[in-house]
């Protein structure tokens, strides 16, 4: 993995399973990015008015507010409503993947996070949001 890949880039991650959370911010923040974390939709918005990531990674199954219910608060939001948000599932049936990309999530990660391939995973990712792409191409794609 290139220590540098998302150097620049500032991430949101968002997930109520403090594991998962850990794993993620750690793998983020030894490629280069600035990492916050929040448990829930709510803490995430309250980030966000201090803090415009990159990109976010949210869980879909979250109490107090869904990760649905979170992207559908950003993306009414027009100060908000364009930050690519990628969504963190263990849903991994095609509806349950059609239905969270037509909810305005952007990319779509399956958990539980795999460490060894996370960073390639989220890379592939980007190639469907075009301007996470030319800003990762600008670099050099991670490798196994």
């Amino acid at each position: 993995m290139k220590p540098d890949l998302l150097q620049g880039w500032t991430v949101l991650v968002v997930d109520d399973e403090m594991d998962g959370l850990q794993v993620a911010e750690m793998l983020l923040a030894m490629s280069g990015a600035v990492v916050y974390t929040a448990l829930t939709g709510s803490e995430a918005l309250k980030i966000m008015q201090a803090v415009t990531p990159t990109f976010i990674l949210s869980d879909l199954s979250m109490p107090e507010m869904t990760g649905w219910e979170f992207v559908a608060q950003l993306r009414g939001n027009p100060a908000l409503q364009n930050i690519p948000v990628i969504a963190l599932t263990a849903h991994t049936t095609g509806a349950d993947r059609e239905y969270t990309l037509s909810a305005g999530f952007q990319g779509f990660l399956i958990k539980p996070l795999k460490p060894k391939t996370f960073i390639q995973d989220l890379c592939t990712a980007f190639e469907h949001i075009p301007d996470l792409a030319d800003r990762l191409n600008k670099g050099e794609l991670p490798r196994e």
